[in-house]
Order: C-alpha cells, then structure tokens, then sequence
C-alpha cells in the first residue's frame, strides 16, 4: 500500500528553488512560472467542476425521465391486468378465440410431438454411437459429454412433456408412448452410469491429465440439480392444492421428471471409489500385513493430489477436500480394524503400532484438519494393538501369581505351621522372593523388544497384578481378624505371628520394587519413565498400605484383648487400679512384636499403639461418671506414671512425654479450681482447639463442682473463647479422635 506524502510548507518550497545566493536573480523568473502553473490548475479545476455538474444534471434528468417510465408502465400494466380479469366483457367473441386459439396450440403442439418421436430414432443412433466411444475410454477426454447430456435433457424434456399430456390419453395409447421412450430410458440410464462411473475415477482421470472432464461432469450435476429443484417445487404446488394456478404455464405442467440426485449419487460414488480401492489393496497383500501397511503410502500421494489438482474442479459448496479426506480416514480405520481383529502374529502388532504413529506425524505435516480425522483410527486405542503381543507375558503373569496367592492365602489362614524365620531372624515367607523373580523375567522380556511403550506396558500390568494381590490380601486379613474377634474359639492361632510375617513380607516387596524402578528408569525416555515411576511407586506405596493394615490389625488384636480391662476405666474398680492389667497386655504383645517385627514397621506401629492407648483412655474419661475428687485425679497420675514408664521403654522420653502432655492438660483442667479453670483451659485450648464439649462433659464430671458452679466455669470458658477468638488448631490433634458420648449413652453405660 502506497504511503502518502507528508505536506511540504511553503519554507520548504521556497528552499527547493533559493540553494544558493545566485538564486535571488532569478526570482522575478520563476514568479512567473509559478503564476502560469496556479493559471493552468484553475483553468483545469474549473473545466472539471463545470463537467460534473453537467453530469449531475444529465443523471438527474434521465432518472426523473425513468420515474415518468415506470410509472407509465405500471398503469398500462394495471389497465391489462384489468382488461384480462374479465375479456368477455370487453371483446365479445372472446370465447371464440379462446377456442380457436387452443385449436391451434393442439395442431402446432400435436405437429411438434409427431415430428419430435419421428427424429428420436436417428439422435439415438448418434447418442449411443458417442456415449460407446467416450464410456470405451474412461479416464479418456470425454469430448462429447456435454453434447451427450444436452441432447438426453432435450429428450427427456420432450418425453417428459409428451407423458404428461398423455394421462387422459387411453391405456392403449399411454403403453404405446412408454415402448417408445423405452430405446430413450435404456440410453438415458446407461449415460446416468457413465456419469457415474466417472464419478469413481475422479482421481485416476485427473492423473491422467483431464480435470477437465471433472468440471463437465460437474457442470451437469449442477444443471440436473437446478431441474430437480424445478420438480420438487411443482409437486410442492400440486400439494398446495395450487394446481389450478399452476396449469397455465406450460412448463409447470412437465411434472413427469424423475429426480436424478446426481450431486448425492457422485458423492457417494466417490465414497464407493474409495472403498473399493482399499478393500482391493488390503485384499491383495491380506496374506503378508505388513506388506500392505508398507504400501500404504499412496493413501499420502493420493491426498496431496486431491488438494492440488481434484479440489480446483469443484465448487467451493461441495466441500470436495473435507469428503476425501473424511472417506480416506474412515475407510482406513475399518480396513485397519478388520487387520487387527484377524489375529496377525505379534510382530505385525508391532509394525502397525510404529504406523499408526507416522499416520498421525504424516497427516499433521500435510496440514490436514483434526476435526477432518475423527473418530481417530482404532477409536484413539492404539495400545490394544501390543495386548496380543504382551498376552504371553501377562498370560503367565497372571497364571503364576494366582496360584502364587492361592498358596500364600491358603498357609495364611489355615496357619498349619508357624512362619518362617528370615537370615535377619523376623517372620516371614517366599511370596515376595518368588513374585519378584517372575516380575524381573517378564521385565526383561519387555527390556529385549526395545520399545519404551511395551516395558511401560508391562510394568502397567505388573502394578496391576501387583494392586490385585494387595487388595486380597487386605480382605483376608480383614476376614481373618473378623473370625478372630466374633469366633476366637473356632479359628487357628497364629493370627498375630502371620500377621508380622505378611507385614514384613510388604516391606520386603516395597524394596524389591524400589530396587526395580531405579533399573529401570535410564532405560527409557521421559514419556515413559512417567509411566513406569507412577505405576511402580503407585505399587510401592500398595505394599506400604498393606503393611499398615497389618500393623493396625496386630494393634487392634491388643485392644481387642484389652475390651474387659477397659470398660472399667473410670467406673468404680478402676480406683482399685486396673490399668496394670493393660499395660502388662501390651507389653506380652511388644515382647513378640519387636521380636519378629520389621524395625521400620515397628517404629510405626509404637506411635499407633500409643494413639490408640491415649484415645481409649480419653474416650473412656470423656464419657465417664461422677469422678470422685480428688482420687479420680491421684489415680490418673498413677496411670499417667505407669504407662509413660512402660511406653518410655519403647521410644524416646522426650516423644513419649509430648503425647502425654495432653492428659497432664487435662489433668490440670480436673485439679484446678472454679475460679482457676479457665487458666487451665486456655493452655489446652492453644494447642488443642476449644472443644467445648469435651471440657463440659469433663467439668459435670468433676464430683466437687455442683451444677451451678459447671455453669459458672462455662460461661467464664465460653467467654475466654469468645474473646481470644480461639479455634480448632490447623493440624488436628489427637482430641479430634476423642468421641463423645450422649448423656442418655453415659446413662446406659453407668448402670
């Protein structure tokens, strides 16, 4: 785009012409250049202004002149509109004429037909004898295609026009007229084929250097379009109960037509060209796969021409490229199912993974829209292609850990003979040794192929087998505590020992496979490494889960055992002190636990148990009676003092003292007094979160405080809160545990 020039000031024009001090002779000289050069622009200016506006006249006349035209036609035109309505009243032989005038259409029109059935003969001589040469040659020049359909319309018009006159015609005469038009129907449905067949070949024909040919046939499709559409509206008229109105024009009257649809029935042409050209090219090489998705590459070549030189021949509304490339990709994708549902040998697998692969790359470096290659082959499962190549190696996977897990749940739950005792002396068994040295071999196996998507494949599957062995085992450790507790008499001992076993066997299994994933992350790319990382820490953490399960299984086995010690606590033979009865519980347990027990998992099972002590001791305490003061708190110091000594000989004091540092808050809240309360609750509040419920259960426990007094200490602590604006802590504390029980429970569980 041409940039316009800035405006040059009139200092600017003076400097062009006075550069130099010589200058200033000459310029009386260029005043008057300058003078003859304004003269001439205003002459030229005048002469313009001067010739537009004759030209505005001139338009103005002819227009108003048109007005005065229109006009005048539109009252001729009503004065005939008049006139028409009623001739009788104007021409009084008017229905004579009418007559005569019909007579005489009949003759000329009766003349025509004779004349017109007497040629048909000789054109179809010629048609035929043009149609035989150019459908001997198809993917020739076709020189006589046009010529060809414009005599058939012409005939078919006329056949069409005679048929329709024909209706009140006898049988007779009607069946005489159809075995006349029959050579015309036989040569028209031949030439309707041709069209159709060059249909089919719109691709071969343009190789072959004719896409003129495309456009002549699709010239014709479009004006056999426009007469189908004439049809159409006048069987819509019909319909309309117009018919009247309709009969006066002749060519309304030719409804005889047959719709051709020629632009539906080249569409599907073309959808049937491509079709067969990929069932016979899968058919050919249908022996040898592989050999056929070689030779795909002319599905590229064939997409490049319909763009280049196929797409130029047709209207823009055809939509020519998005229909190809639609019927290209469809047809792939069922010829590439039917491949892959046929049973073809691994390697074939294989091969048409890597294909799918480059069809993907191939198609977007050719530019092709997504949306033109839905839904995408295979319906976007492509990893369905490598399950018949992985079937062995998941076959055997799978066979072997069934009857692996078979036998291992089987010793589990008949607990004939006690656990083996590893090189470290802990329970275990060979489950994980013998799991891992199926799922190393069938890693190696994947490692071999060298594709990253099969190994990732594989420990996908393995993960899979692996979840499903760790799920069954969290439901028979579940099912065997279950029998356990409901049928103690009934069930084999051992549940504690088999259950260290398992635990420690999950922690064997988490290492072996962390031992894994670090052999085989640098074997393969970042795409892959995603998957195999997820699926084996996905697997490790698995295990862990089970190993959890089994430590909260031995820790609810203790407390199982301990349900007639603690109902006590905080009734009246608790003053007696009965808290040595448990502790002396769980310390039977330890001795076996840290025995056999895996010292990581012990670890983890310590801080539990200690939960799970605290928790039912604050349960038992939240829910308790009237406390007798202050024994009720002299006997919690005990407790406090006994079992801090047995759980300081199980990890350091320092750990032990901060757990129990909430029940000497709690003691503090039971010792202080009415006045002093909110003291106390403020320092447990701070860490522990308000918990308003528990400390009013707590205060109406106290046997010192009258109900009015518990009042008092709570409107004092309701107002502390309300004023510090105390809440629930960000981390909950083991007091989120603690449940309260309601006053009609507390009533049941005191009598």
């Amino acid at each position: 785009m041409a940039t316009t020039a800035a405006p040059v000031s009139a200092a600017q024009a003076i400097g062009e012409y006075l550069q130099s001090p010589d200058d200033l002779v000459k310029i009386s000289a260029y005043r008057k250049k300058l003078e003859k050069e304004k003269a001439s622009i205003h002459a030229r200016l005048k002469n313009g202004v001067k010739e537009q506006l004759q030209a505005t006249r001139e338009g103005l006349r002819k227009l108003f002149n048109t007005r005065d035209n229109v006009q005048a036609i539109k009252d001729e035109m009503a004065a005939m509109e008049r006139q028409c309505m009623d001739p009788d009243n104007t021409v009084s032989t008017f229905d004579q004429i009418s007559r005569v005038s019909m007579v005489h259409r009949n003759f000329e029109s009766t003349e025509e037909m004779v004349n017109n059935l007497l040629e048909m003969a000789e054109k179809l001589d010629v048609l035929e004898k043009l149609l035989t040469q150019d459908s001997a040659d198809i993917l020739g020049p076709a020189e006589n295609l046009l010529f060809i359909h414009y005599q058939l319309n012409r005939l078919e018009a006329f056949r069409n026009h005679t048929m329709h006159q024909a209706k009140q015609a006898s049988p007779s005469s009607r069946a005489t007229l159809q075995r006349w038009f029959e050579r015309l129907n036989h040569v028209i449905a031949t030439f309707d084929e041709y069209i159709l067949e060059l249909a089919r070949n719109i691709l071969p024909i343009v190789r072959a250097g004719y896409p003129d040919v495309v456009v002549r046939l699709i010239k014709i499709a479009e004006v056999e379009g426009k007469e189908d559409e004439k049809a159409i509206v006048i069987r819509l008229v019909k319909k309309a109960a117009k018919w009247s109105a309709a009969s006066k024009f002749k060519s309304m009257q030719a409804n005889a037509r047959v719709i051709k649809h020629y632009r539906s029935k080249i569409t599907k042409a073309i959808t049937d060209s491509i079709r067969d050209k990929f069932h016979k090219a899968y058919e050919r090489d249908k022996q040898n796969p592989a050999t056929f998705l070689s030779n795909l590459g002319w599905v590229y070549q064939d997409i490049i021409r319909i763009e280049e030189d196929v797409v130029p021949c047709f209207p823009t509304e055809y939509e020519i490229y998005s229909l190809y490339i639609r019927e290209y990709h469809k047809t792939l994708n069922a010829t590439i199912k039917t491949l892959a549902a046929s049973g073809p040998e691994a390697g074939v697998l294989l091969t048409l993974f890597e294909w799918l692969k480059e069809y993907k790359a191939n198609m977007k470096e050719l530019r092709v829209p997504s949306d033109l290659l839905e839904p995408p082959l295979l319906d976007g499962k492509d990893q369905s292609l490598i399950e018949d190549y992985l079937q062995l190696i998941i076959k055997k996977l799978d066979e072997w850990s069934a009857n692996l897990l078979k036998t291992e749940i089987a010793e589990f739950t008949k607990r004939e003979e006690p656990p083996e005792i590893d090189n470290d002396g802990l329970y275990g068994t060979q489950g994980a040794v013998i799991l891992f040295q199926m799922v190393n071999q069938q890693v190696d196996l994947a490692t071999e192929s060298g594709q990253g998507a099969i190994l990732a494949r594989v420990v996908s599957e393995t993960n899979r087998v692996m979840k499903g062995i760790q799920d069954q085992w969290v439901k028979t450790v579940e099912v065997e505590f279950k029998k356990q507790i409901e049928k103690p008499d009934e069930v084999a001992g051992g549940l504690v020992e088999y259950c260290v076993a398992l635990a420690n066997d999950q922690v064997k299994s988490a290492d072996y496979a962390e031992a894994l994933l670090a052999r085989l992350e640098p074997l393969v790319s970042e795409k892959y490494r995603v998957t195999i990382t997820e699926r084996l820490n996905d697997a490790i953490d698995g295990y862990l889960d089970v190993a959890k399960k089994c430590t909260q299984t031995l820790i609810d086995m203790i407390i199982n055992d301990l349900k007639p010690a603690t109902k006590g606590l905080f009734q009246q033979v608790w003053y007696d002190g009965i808290l040595v009865q448990i502790v002396e519980t769980m310390r039977d347990y330890m001795a076996d636990y840290q025995s056999y027990l895996n010292p990581s998992l012990l670890e983890l099972l310590i801080d539990d148990l200690l939960d799970a002590f605290l928790v039912l001791y604050l349960n038992a305490l939240a829910n308790s009676p009237k406390l007798r003061m202050p024994a009720a708190t002299d006997r919690i110091r005990e407790d406090v003092g006994l079992s801090f000594t047995f759980f300081s000989t199980l990890k350091p004091v320092k750990e032990v003292e901060q757990s129990f540092e909430v029940i000497e808050m709690i003691l503090a809240l039971l010792e202080a007094s009415k006045d002093m309360v909110f003291l106390s609750f403020w320092s447990f509040a701070k860490v522990h979160g308000p918990n308003i419920n528990f400390v009013e259960g707590l205060m109406k426990a106290r046997g010192d405080l009258d109900r009015s007094a518990v009042s008092e200490v709570m409107e004092s602590v309701k107002r502390k809160v309300k004023e510090e604006g105390l809440t629930d802590p960000p981390e909950p504390t083991i007091m989120k545990k603690v449940n309260i029980q309601n006053s009609f429970s507390r009533f049941l569980r005191t009598n």
